[in-house]
């Protein structure tokens, strides 16, 4: 049985960011918002690598690059969110009330609400993301589209 490209590589950034969120935990710095926001630099690595894989393949289609970009970002984020709904359910419950006071939530939210506020944020960054690489390999001239005039 052969993985596709995009769950292997959506697998590889989910270990990523894990390992990104996991360090800062480590170093006392999950307080630091801005620090948190620093991952969008995996998710573009990430997509971006996926579409030069595509590329010294022959895959030199814009569409399917960019729909490749987009799948592999969406499993990273939906393998993080998962992630992170297990990290959460083995800590306290005021750990949720400090991430979601550090971050962009209001009130206490439980960790379904985090969980889906972090999910369509996460969504909405890949898909922005897979656009912006995808046009700036673009401007490259590497993508052989075949349109008939």
């Amino acid at each position: 049985m052969k993985i596709s490209k995009e769950l292997k590589f959506g697998f590889l950034l989910f270990i990523a960011i894990g390992l990104y969120f996991l360090l800062m935990e480590g170093l006392g710095f999950s307080d630091l918002y801005y620090l948190r926001i620093l991952n969008i630099f995996i998710i573009i690595y990430g997509l971006n690598k996926i579409i030069k894989s595509n590329l010294s393949e022959g895959k030199k289609s814009y569409l399917k690059n960019l729909f490749s970009s987009g799948l592999t970002g969406i499993i990273a984020i939906s393998l993080s969110i998962l992630g992170l709904v297990i990290y959460l359910n083995f800590k306290d419950a005021a750990y949720i009330k400090n991430l979601s006071e550090a971050f962009l939530f209001g009130g206490n939210p439980s960790i379904a609400q985090y969980s889906f506020g972090l999910f369509i944020e996460g969504i909405t960054s890949v898909l922005i993301v897979s656009f912006v690489n995808t046009q700036y390999w673009k401007t490259k001239n590497v993508f052989i589209d075949n349109v008939e005039s």
